[in-house]
């Protein structure tokens, strides 16, 4: 049975149909529906979690795949960063039931804050890597990488970008393996990577690096299209589909479906029938540079952009000098900026902060839309905990005056994620930073996961729930205080009390997601004629609220869920709830 499914879902289905026994992730966007996905399998064949960071997930699925089951761990490519220490050394040991990892890049950087290409890992760590272009593919290849990891003992990478994991094509559905877990026998010299250890493995690495080049020779996921073209492309995944349709039979094709190790064997064979070669990949020279080294005269960035995804359009004109047909570029296409959703926790915060002019280190969710306008109220964003420990270095570097107008923000998520640590840096090193965690309630920027302070499993079923004051108590702090970031007034002076400490405290902004089914915002809100167009309301941000050409407030029923954060806002009493 044929079923149309997302990039992603097909990962899902062929890690299911390759009979995995653990799956472990950390959501981030464009990965996250392969865990949600898998959730959806019967829990007495796999079991699937949301661990509290990515080297959590890795490390887990690492032992998993030790005591002889089929594991898996999929995140996005900011979270290979993270989980890159125990890959690197899962590389030395190897495996015993198959590991495969699987990493989502985002060029274009649709819900990122950097591009980053995740093939230099595979290159780093001396895992093979397989790039499919389809869904058909993302089940193939997934189902293949753990037979791979299997049959030479080493975790294998899946890589993938946004528009693989996000575009949907025609998958064949087959029966899931009946795969036993593996025997698990102690084996120091194996798994326990001492020096001592270490050393022999990194031989075993190298050796095995040779065995996967000469496999990746004649791998069948590796193929060439001949065409009786003189010119020649290379290229593997989402590229493979915007060449073939810019070029269609005009050229040949070397599609790699092994990304590393290359096969210089392979590369050369089909170099020999092409006067010309262009190597097309999105974001680094990876691909081109490793071509070049084997003494290969080949054609890539010379025309093609390091910067953002690719179009057939741009293929065609750099491979054939021809235009092709006109597509609409993205400058042209009106820009729909981000915004926080009426009734956003988050926004109540970042008014009392922008109010009080304070410097917020910012961090990575929904909150990072602080930042923009009318808001304004973030400084610094950079990766996932940094919000906490970057404000630490600021104190320590411009003072204790500068300190009392400095704030932390980061969600509840974020907080279990890497937070802590940075938490705890603080207090061991005598700090006195104000920390404001963002208690959502949820994981709200990856769509709606639950997470360690939510009291629930990715399947929905109870669990013992993290206790914020407790951790931050645990930690050394002393003072927390809980409010509700739309009483604004008294949330002022919270935060105002709070940053004039001269040691560490944590503000819990506390109120649930406006999207959470458990939250029931009622009646709309309306402006009545007491209203003087002071335009504080429009301070917050909020996208039910705007003003014509004459300055006259309106508020949009279809927008408005009724929130109030306006009403306690406006100075004049000029906003009520209607009915």
């Amino acid at each position: 049975m044929k079923k149309l499914l997302l990039g992603n879902a097909a990962v899902a289905r062929g890690a299911y149909e390759a009979g995995v026994n653990f799956v472990s992730s950390y959501p981030g966007t464009p990965s996250t529906e392969i865990t949600e996905c898998m959730a959806t399998y019967p829990e007495n064949e796999v079991f699937v979690e949301w661990a509290p960071n990515e080297k959590v997930a890795a490390e887990a699925a690492i032992g998993a795949g030790i005591a002889g089951g089929r594991a898996l761990s999929a995140c996005k490519h900011v979270g290979l960063n993270v989980m890159a220490d125990p890959v690197f050394t899962a590389s030395y040991i190897g495996v015993n039931g198959g590991t495969v990892f699987v990493i989502a890049d985002d060029p274009g950087m649709h819900s990122s804050q950097n591009e980053q290409d995740s093939r230099h890992y595979a290159r780093a760590a001396k895992i093979p890597m397989l790039e499919p272009s389809d869904s058909e593919e993302c089940r193939d290849f997934t189902a293949l990488a753990f037979e791979i990891s299997e049959e030479f003992d080493t975790p294998v990478f899946i890589r993938l970008s946004t528009r693989v994991s996000h575009s949907q094509s025609l998958v064949e559905l087959k029966e899931r393996k009946n795969v036993p877990v593996k025997e698990y026998k102690k084996d120091i010299a194996k798994n326990v990577m001492m020096p001592a250890n270490a050393v022999k493995k990194h031989v075993v690495v190298e050796e095995r690096t040779v065995k996967l080049r000469e496999y990746a020779k004649s791998a069948a996921v590796n193929t060439i299209e001949d065409n009786n073209s003189g010119i020649g492309v290379i290229c593997a995944g989402i590229d493979y589909q915007y060449a073939k349709e810019a070029l269609g039979e005009k050229v040949n094709y070397l599609k790699l479906g092994i990304v590393w190790p290359l096969s210089e064997e392979l590369i050369k064979s089909f170099a020999a029938k092409c006067k010309k070669i262009f190597v097309i990949e999105e974001l680094d020279p990876f691909l081109e540079d490793a071509i070049k080294s084997m003494g290969i005269s080949v054609t890539g960035k010379e025309v093609f952009t390091l910067l953002g995804e690719y179009t057939p359009t741009m293929i065609k004109k750099a491979v054939l000098s021809e235009a092709g047909a006109e597509f609409i570029s993205a400058e042209a296409v009106p820009v729909r900026p981000p915004v926080m959703c009426p009734g956003c926790p988050h926004r109540g915060t970042f008014y009392v902060l922008n109010k009080l002019g304070l410097t917020v280190s910012g961090d990575i969710g929904c909150y990072t839309l602080g930042a923009a306008a009318p808001l304004k109220s973030v400084d610094t964003t950079i990766c996932m905990g940094a919000s906490v420990s970057a404000a630490h270095g600021m104190a320590k570097v411009k003072g204790a005056e500068f300190n009392k107008k400095l704030v932390s923000v980061i969600g509840d998520s974020t907080f279990m994620h890497s937070g802590i640590t940075a938490l705890c840096d603080i207090v061991y090193n005598k700090g006195a930073n104000t920390v404001i965690i963002l208690d959502n309630s949820i994981t709200g920027m990856t769509g709606h996961q639950d997470n360690p302070t939510t009291g629930k499993t990715i399947r929905g079923e109870a669990t013992k729930q993290a206790n914020l004051i407790k951790i931050c108590e645990g930690l050394g702090v002393e003072h927390i205080t809980v409010a509700d970031p739309f009483d604004v007034k008294n949330f002022e002076k919270v935060v105002k009390a709070e940053t004039e400490r001269e040691e560490v405290s944590v503000i819990i902004a506390q109120r649930p997601c406006a999207l959470l089914k458990t939250v029931k915002y009622t009646g709309h809100c309306k402006i009545s004629d007491r209203c003087k167009k002071c335009r504080m309301c429009m301070k917050l941000g909020c996208p039910a609220i705007s003003t014509d050409k004459s300055g006259t407030v309106k508020i949009d029923r279809t927008q408005c869920n009724g929130c109030g954060l306006c009403i306690n806002v406006c100075p004049f009493s000029a906003i009520e709830k209607e009915g």
